[in-house]
């Protein structure tokens, strides 16, 4: 009879929080499918693991009714749905994510945005710029794309971080589910106070397509589907942005060649392989199954670590370091399979195509004084949350 994956009772949350690259690799090596029962998990820490237990919903389904997503978001949402459910609240958003609407009607704004938001820092100083620029500049465009302006930039951010901090709770601790019930309500008043003005003058915003569908998903997972806007959507690109700025900083010769080159996306994409924002995923077991020899019951749960499947030995040669001219390889943090980043294109190009050549062309000469000040953090969401930087 095939074994149980092993067992570990040290390995904590704060760990996981904290600094969790070198326990991935270890596992990696030597324990690729393990139990860890902070997680209440399986964890898969190798690519080709986690790339097919996303590419087979059948056998490892979204439906985790063991996550705190549902009840973080107060309702089922379509992150936790597979097959014609999920693609219905899918595809009930995808006109605000279209190609040519991100082109056209978004990428203008964001370039607005980003002038001005860059317009206001204050040369010769260091500044934090989690707060002082990315996470409002991805707060802004955010609002802009969902079709919730009224919101600001701090209300984003808070409901963002509290959504996100709520989901992330897997120890089930009263308080984080306190708070993103507060912001729950807060957000349903706005969504409610919104929709006249949204029904009168439709546009290409989240919001407004989805109310204006001919055949309109319930106003409900209207509603979860903004709330799960709100939470990837603010932390992807400005957790993105603070680890390509600590990437290129800190390693002035590549920030030399990718000015020389104009190399912003190929920067971006090296960033959120070397950090993958979102780092990992829950999928429930539907049937018994194996995985590297190890059996895995109906029933279980397990847990996709794309932030360690993205610095896989098999894949990437010293993955474990920010090299944006590596050889290209195909990487998994926005996701692959029915589940993949909806928001991504808007990403890419909101950090790549838009902020950073802002950035780098107003302060060229841009530094880390001290990378120890550099705080990063995150288990299930990860990057800076602390990257003071000298503008000049």
């Amino acid at each position: 009879m095939v074994d149980l994956a092993p067992l570990d009772e040290e390995i904590t949350l704060q760990q996981l929080d904290e600094d969790p690259y070198p326990i991935y690799q270890r596992l990696r090596r030597d324990a690729p499918v393990l139990r860890v029962k902070a997680t209440g998990r399986t964890l898969l820490t190798k690519a080709e693991d986690t790339k097919y237990v996303k590419d087979n919903p059948a056998l490892f389904s979204s439906n985790d009714p063991n996550t705190p997503m549902k009840r973080a978001f107060q309702a089922h949402t379509l992150m936790r749905k597979d097959g014609d459910d999920h693609m219905r609240e899918r595809m009930a958003m995808a006109p605000a994510f279209s190609p040519k609407v991100i082109r056209t009607d978004w990428m203008p704004q964001y370039m607005r945005v980003a002038e001005e938001y860059v317009s206001r820092l204050p040369r010769g100083e260091t500044v934090d710029l989690f707060p002082a620029l990315a996470g409002p500049y991805a707060a802004r465009g955010l609002a802009i794309l969902l079709g919730i302006e009224e919101a600001s930039d701090d209300d984003l951010q808070h409901w963002s971080q509290t959504l996100i901090d709520a989901a992330g709770n897997f120890g089930w601790q009263d308080e984080p589910f306190a708070r993103s019930d507060r912001a729950n309500d807060e957000m349903n008043r706005l969504f409610d106070s919104l929709q006249d003005r949204h029904r009168a003058v439709p546009n290409n915003s989240a919001l407004s397509v989805m109310l204006n569908a001919d055949d309109p998903i319930e106003t409900t997972q209207i509603y979860s589907n903004i709330k799960i806007a709100i939470g990837g959507g603010i932390n992807e690109p400005r957790d993105a942005l603070n680890t390509i700025l600590y990437g290129l900083l800190t390693n002035p010769d590549q920030l030399a060649e990718v000015k020389r080159q104009n190399d912003w996306e190929r920067a971006f994409e090296e960033g959120i392989r070397w950090v993958a924002p979102i780092q990992v995923s829950s999928r429930l077991v539907m049937e018994d199954t194996e995985i590297r020899g190890c059996h895995i019951p109906k029933g279980d749960t397990v847990m996709t670590i794309q932030a360690s499947a993205n610095r896989d030995e098999d894949r990437y040669e010293d993955g474990e370091s920010y090299q944006v001219y590596r050889e290209k390889k195909s990487h998994q943090a926005f996701g692959n399979g029915p589940h993949f980043c909806q928001g991504s294109h808007v990403a890419r190009r909101a950090v790549a195509d838009v902020m950073l050549p802002i950035l780098f062309d107003k302060f060229p000469n841009m530094s880390i004084p001290n990378r120890d000040d550099v705080i990063w953090r995150g288990f299930g969401f990860r990057g800076p949350t602390q990257i003071p930087i000298r503008l000049q």
